[in-house]
């Protein structure tokens, strides 16, 4: 029955995106709007890999689109909350972190390759270093790198296992606790043996494989998380309504665009709401409350 029914959404977002585009662009709508990106491999790299997306959303809704990214996580959130960009794409926490502090709403959810609606955290290791297990990775002369404080694989997700799991805080683990940047500068950290350990995820890992920037046969997985979910396409929730059900539906017409996913490096896209995401809610507030046990 849930399938259904985000069937039938994503059938009602189509529906209502050919009806705002078979007449004239709204004058409600702007004449450009801007889509920013969170550097999940780099600001550069990530506009490379939307660049199909931005092309169809501009044919399909008819206005100019420009793509935008940041340094780090922060300033796409920032950019939303001074209205520089319309839309974003987040990941799960830096989706909350929006919807709270910049008026973000998710209009669509990333799908893995095989149509999964999440992904996974992972922790990994260096092949040739011989650390295969988690406890052999925890080692005061070792070095762990997290991704930026607002990724969730990258950060919030391996907070917690430190915290809840293990008890203890990730500078009590390791002889220097760092942050990369993104999910990609991790993955090659470890692999060029800059860093011991590193959290990141499988799509992310997968992606730096696909381009031929790393290996499979570079690393150790030594952790894995439960199931994340899916990465939202988001909008401002001042925009008009019909402009944000035009760019859903749009997104849900890229899904039959077969070169575009492939560019992508992802599955597509499926309707979602924000609750969907009260989970990185509930795990942010375990964190907070852990850290702050932890510091009393």
């Amino acid at each position: 029955m849930k399938t259904v029914l985000k069937l039938c959404l994503a059938l009602l977002c189509v529906l209502l995106f050919s009806a705002a585009s078979s007449s004239a662009t709204p004058a409600s709508w702007p004449d450009t709007i801007r889509v920013g990106l969170i550097p999940t491999e780099g600001g550069a790299d990530i506009q490379v890999r939307f660049k199909p997306l931005m092309d169809h959303l501009e044919a399909k809704l008819g206005i100019k689109v420009e793509p935008f990214s940041a340094s780090d996580y922060a300033g796409i959130i920032t950019a939303m909350a001074h209205k520089h960009i319309d839309f974003a794409y987040f990941g799960p926490k830096s989706y909350v972190e929006a919807s709270a502090r910049a008026g973000a709403e998710a209009v669509a959810l990333e799908l893995d390759k095989t149509g999964a609606q999440g992904y996974y955290g992972i922790i990994i290791t260096n092949k040739a270093s011989g650390i295969t297990t988690l406890d052999q990775a925890i080692d005061k002369t070792r070095t762990f790198a997290f991704t930026d404080p607002n990724s969730t694989s990258g950060c919030l997700v391996p907070s917690v296992l430190f915290y809840r799991d293990l008890k203890t805080p990730p500078e009590s683990l390791f002889r220097e606790v760092s942050f990369s940047g993104s999910h990609g500068a991790s993955i090659l950290a470890v692999k060029n043996s800059k860093v011991d350990v590193a959290s990141t995820n499988n799509i992310d890992l997968d992606r730096m494989i696909e381009k031929g920037a790393a290996s499979m046969d570079d690393f150790n997985i030594i952790w894995k998380s439960e199931l994340i979910p899916g990465a939202p396409m988001c909008a401002r929730k001042d925009l008009p309504e019909s402009l944000k059900a035009a760019f859903t539906g749009a997104l849900m017409s890229f899904n039959f665009d077969k070169a575009g996913i492939e560019k992508l490096q992802n599955g597509g896209y499926a309707p979602v709401d924000d609750a969907t995401y009260d989970v990185v809610r509930y795990m942010q507030q375990l964190k907070a409350k852990l850290q702050e046990k932890k510091g009393n």
